[in-house]
């Protein structure tokens, strides 16, 4: 019972220290998770119950982003793109792709800023600036080079689209099962 208080008074103090630049990188990893599964997911699939269980799935990195939960929401919306287009038939359009790529990237971003930000750090703002600055010219590069190598290869309408979504999935979810064994290997 000692350790549960202990715990309680540990998380009140915890709380009564947060800054204000750590609170607003956990926001900013809230509202880009959440708005990257509005998007991924078709709009019938998000009303009612589907609607609070995505919320819990944008709060998990924000209040986690050391754990797996980045990784988690990441792939719900992966998901959610291929029920998308696979299951209620959206068409794959370039925008939303592009802005949920992006919405994720934000994401993952946000959440290795904020893994390294205790709550309590004093942050300077120019540092946020400079590290959303850099993000944005990794997403423009992604972006412009992603529909260059598409037009040339006259993929974009292509039916093995969704083959090759799932092969890239699993290819990324093998590179960071690899990677995270790497970093625990003695």
């Amino acid at each position: 019972m000692d350790t549960v208080i202990g715990r309680i008074r540990a998380i009140r103090s915890a709380a009564a220290r947060v800054g204000p630049v750590p609170l607003l990188v956990r926001a900013g990893i809230f509202l880009t998770a959440l708005l990257g599964l509005v998007l991924a997911y078709p709009s019938e699939v998000l009303l009612g119950r589907p609607l609070v269980a995505l919320l819990l799935v944008a709060l998990l990195p924000a209040l986690s982003p050391r754990r797996i939960w980045p990784s988690f929401a990441v792939l719900v919306a992966a998901a959610g793109w291929l029920v998308a287009t696979d299951g209620y038939g959206r068409p794959i359009a370039l925008w939303r792709l592009l802005a949920v790529a992006t919405l994720l990237y934000l994401t993952h971003t946000l959440c290795a800023l904020a893994a390294v930000l205790p709550y309590d750090a004093v942050v300077d703002p120019g540092l946020v600036l400079r590290w959303l600055l850099r993000a944005g010219a990794v997403i423009l590069g992604a972006a412009v080079l992603g529909v260059l190598l598409v037009e040339l290869s006259g993929a974009g309408g292509a039916p093995g689209i969704q083959a090759a979504t799932v092969a890239g999935l699993v290819v990324a979810a093998a590179v960071t099962a690899l990677l995270g064994w790497l970093l625990r290997r003695p």
